[in-house]
């Protein structure tokens, strides 16, 4: 990252700074294989492959959020992390600390995941729609709090404040407001300047939501890939693919008078189900069929032992 601000500081935006950010482009996909936990190698290719190198693709065109006159630690940070900064207004005294709320809700959430792996050999007796519904709080936990301990981390060095990185995705009351506002928010944040808005400034605006939804399918299937280790097949393109011509078709019907429009309750409990019925269809279907969602759920248990044990060796010492 040292390399990639310092070669894009002296050479302009264009092909020439996309060939001097290649050798950065080459090596982030091979990096996240030094980890031989499916947890860890996924996350990083997360981090690394997927927001890294669009944020390294925009720098090369010459757009945010990264530049080359950012200072040398929020350069590698903005880049290295799923963060992005709020604008420098939003900015204060005392931006380095988390806010009670946060803290909150993030220990919350931290013990609902960690009652939710306490139960995984429940899993093995749930009934479909249960399983469907673990596996989905599973991934939104596991996602969030990763990235909020990321993004807390990024706040207490950087002194900044940053942009939701999850919205209450629960909440949604239609495909667009579950993808395009609340869930995942780093994902649309890179794809947008980088793919949609290129793609409707030439072909129209549900061209540039199917090419969206498409090259999001296609990363996807490469992170499915540092998962699974095995080539993908298709599925997990196939749901975004699905989703994205669904969104097209939401946007055409909101812009039709007359229609009948469900209560936002009905509208949430529709988006959720569809959501969740489509992701066991397709999307889970690569790494449960393979058996590997078993042993990333013995991975998280792993996982939340060692941190219990770390705490109650801080405890110790702090009593001691």
């Amino acid at each position: 990252m040292a390399y990639a601000r310092f070669a894009t500081s002296r050479v302009p935006p264009g092909l020439v700074r996309l060939a001097a950010l290649l050798p950065v482009l080459l090596v982030l996909p091979v990096l996240p294989f030094t980890f031989s936990p499916i947890l860890l190698r996924t996350i990083s290719a997360f981090f690394l492959v997927w927001l890294c190198g669009f944020k390294l693709l925009l720098l090369a065109a010459g757009h945010g959020p990264l530049h080359p006159a950012l200072p040398l630690v929020r350069f590698v940070t903005c880049a290295a992390l799923p963060i992005k900064l709020r604008d420098r207004g939003a900015e204060t005294s005392n931006s380095r600390c988390l806010p009670p709320e946060f803290l909150l809700s993030y220990a919350a959430k931290a013990a609902f995941f960690a009652a939710l792996i306490s139960l995984r050999r429940v899993r093995a007796r749930m009934p479909a729609y249960g399983v469907v519904a673990f596996d989905g709080a599973h991934v939104y936990l596991m996602l969030e709090l990763f990235m909020a301990s990321a993004a807390a981390f990024a706040r207490a060095l950087l002194g900044a404040e940053l942009e939701p990185q999850f919205d209450r995705p629960y909440l949604a009351s239609s495909l667009r407001d579950f993808w395009g506002h609340r869930w995942n928010l780093m994902v649309p944040g890179a794809l947008r300047p980088s793919v949609y808005r290129p793609v409707r400034a030439r072909l129209g605006a549900p061209a540039g939501v199917l090419a969206t939804f498409l090259v999001s399918g296609l990363m996807h299937e490469l992170m499915f890939y540092y998962i699974t280790l095995q080539a993908g097949t298709g599925e997990v393109t196939a749901f975004f693919v699905l989703h994205g011509a669904c969104v097209v078709a939401e946007r055409w019907c909101a812009r039709q008078r007359g229609l009948w429009r469900p209560p936002r309750v009905a509208a949430t409990a529709a988006t959720l189900a569809f959501v969740a019925g489509t992701a066991s269809w397709l999307f889970f279907a690569p790494v449960t069929r393979t058996g590997l969602d078993k042993a990333i759920v013995a991975e998280c248990e792993g996982m939340m032992a060692a941190l219990e044990k770390l705490a109650a060796a801080a405890a110790r010492l702090v009593w001691s």
